[in-house]
């Protein structure tokens, strides 16, 4: 399973297990959790980075209609886990 690494705050990082990723607009979604394995919290990102950029630019999905809209997506895509 691949992993994506955030700087969260104060120069901490955090790493995440992508379940799934999409495109929607021309830009990247990916669905993670913090658990590799069993019942974990699922959260959104969106990569934000720029073709010139080094390292990717990733920011969690708060707007309401926009993760419904993703959510949905991503429940389209993974029909056999519950997502809530």
């Amino acid at each position: 399973m691949d992993k994506i690494k955030i700087e969260i705050e104060d120069g901490q990082t955090a790493e995440f297990f992508v379940l799934e990723e999409t495109t929607v607009g021309g830009i990247d979604y990916f669905l993670v959790t913090e658990e590799e394995e069993g019942d974990g919290e699922a959260m959104i990102l969106k990569d934000l980075s720029k073709k010139d950029d080094t390292e990717a630019v990733f920011e969690f999905v708060e707007d309401e209609t926009e993760l419904k809209a993703v959510g949905a997506i991503f429940a389209g895509l993974m029909e056999n886990t519950d997502l809530v």
